[in-house]
């Protein structure tokens, strides 16, 4: 009897709770780091995850202020090549991550140190960007553990 009652109780409290629908309303950036280059005037790297609002969603461009241009780019077995824009499925996470995705950061601001945020934004087809910070690595450095 005590355990029925208990089943009861607990039906009734999550019965009560508000809808924990987690589903974000809009697409939005995070977990950003950049690596910076191994010898001083090569590029550095950066990588973030994209999380789908409800739409589909087109990146095509990221950029910084510490940087002269920046280029997306794809690691594959024979290197890397650039790629134009990047889909964001509605609902889904899209990372960009060594050996995989990334945003080539070219002519780097000399002043730029580990430890330091940087400011990237993130431009979709649609118009809309998201800025967000990505903390500055040494190279061969590993990935920061708040990332």
């Amino acid at each position: 009897m005590r355990t029925g009652l208990g089943i009861v109780w607990t039906v009734l409290a999550l019965a009560a709770l508000p809808s924990c629908d987690t589903a974000r309303t809009t697409v939005e950036a995070g977990d950003a780091w950049a690596r910076l280059g191994a010898v001083p005037g090569r590029p550095a790297a950066a990588y973030f995850t994209v999380h789908g609002g409800p739409e589909r969603k087109t990146l095509i461009n990221v950029t910084t202020d510490v940087a002269i241009r920046s280029e997306m780019h794809e690691s594959m077995a024979n290197g890397m090549r650039p790629i134009a824009s990047v889909p964001i499925p509605a609902h889904s996470d899209v990372v960009f991550a060594p050996g995989g995705r990334h945003v080539m950061l070219f002519d780097v601001n000399p002043g730029v140190k580990p430890g330091r945020y940087i400011t990237l934004t993130l431009s979709f087809s649609d118009g809309r960007r998201i800025v967000t910070g990505a903390k500055v690595i040494a190279a061969g450095a590993p990935r920061p553990a708040d990332s």
